[in-house]
């Protein structure tokens, strides 16, 4: 299996997937959902792996998806043909532009298979534990949020910024995660939580000082290890059935769509244009300013 997004490492009862995109804060791919969801694959398949650990290389764990830069890096691809499948970058580029003949479909069926690759993780019979340092915004709390247990930096940022305009949560975990009054607290502004709150309104197992977040992640990673992998199975099962009659798979599906509709509200095609004219760091910038949030600036990434 050659990986181009992720690196995978199987030792002793761990299997460990590391997102490796770290030049663009790990910025999401068409290609890293599927490479995810293979990696999830091979750990279940493994009889000697008994817990997943998932992590990000570099400055954080995951700053959202990869934009390109600009709008006008999406214009020249669109321009190349848009004849394909939804997964082409082209078709893609041509469907989000502000004046394309918008084709819903094609957005759900792109971000339909980002989300079954997201959601290989909670789908996993074996358990997925997750370490956010840095930041984990945007599509990057996806991974996080669909994983069964977090250990997050006490500095970490997690929330989901493109609520207030171009985006909207596609696995919608949110609510389920953390209740319906501190969902709405989170997306009806997007605002982000420190790793310390996040782990105060139980998004997270644990947090730690960023020098001990490693420690604390291992620790945890062993003892879960420990179970048989039978038990762990059964343990997992069982917990994920509440999130299914609770109605998840009827919310995905929503999320999913309203997902391609805010790229096509009259903000998100000025959110656009914006971009067009700026780059896509701007326009997130000046989206995030009025709520004193100054996005991923210092991490030198950009959000959706």
């Amino acid at each position: 299996m050659e990986l181009h997004t992720v690196t995978y490492e199987a030792e002793g009862r761990i299997a460990r997937i590391t997102l490796n995109r770290p030049e663009s804060g790990n910025g999401i791919t068409l290609e890293m959902p599927r490479e995810l969801a293979d990696c999830v694959e091979r750990a279940n398949l493994d009889p000697a792996v008994h817990v997943i650990a998932l992590a990000g290389n570099g400055s954080g764990f995951c700053g959202g998806y990869d934009l390109g830069g600009s709008a006008e890096a999406w214009s020249e691809e669109a321009d190349a043909g848009a004849e394909g499948s939804p997964l082409d970058p082209a078709v893609v580029a041509r469907n989000h532009l502000p004046d394309s003949n918008w084709d819903p479909v094609i957005d759900f069926q792109m971000m339909s298979r980002n989300v079954r690759g997201f959601m290989s993780l909670f789908h996993s019979e074996k358990p997925v534990i997750c370490k956010v340092h840095g930041y984990c915004v945007a599509g990057g709390t996806d991974m996080a949020l669909c994983s069964d247990l977090l250990v997050v930096a006490d500095d970490a940022k997690i929330g989901y910024p493109p609520a207030r305009v171009w985006g909207s949560p596609t696995t919608a975990l949110w609510v389920h995660r953390i209740g319906v009054m501190r969902a709405k607290r989170l997306l009806l502004t997007g605002d982000s939580l420190t790793g310390a709150e996040a782990t105060e309104w139980g998004l997270a197992t644990e947090s730690a000082p960023a020098d001990h977040l490693d420690e604390r992640f291992e620790a945890l990673l062993e003892r879960v290890a420990r179970l048989p992998v039978n038990q762990l199975v059964m343990m997992k099962l069982l917990s994920n059935q509440v999130l299914y009659a609770q109605g998840l798979q009827a919310t995905q599906l929503l999320g999913t769509f309203f997902d391609g509709i805010t790229r096509h509200t009259e903000e998100g095609h000025g959110f656009v244009r914006r971009a067009a004219e700026s780059g896509f760091k701007e326009a997130v910038r000046e989206r995030d300013e009025p709520f004193g949030d100054f996005g991923l600036q210092g991490f030198g990434v950009t959000a959706k």
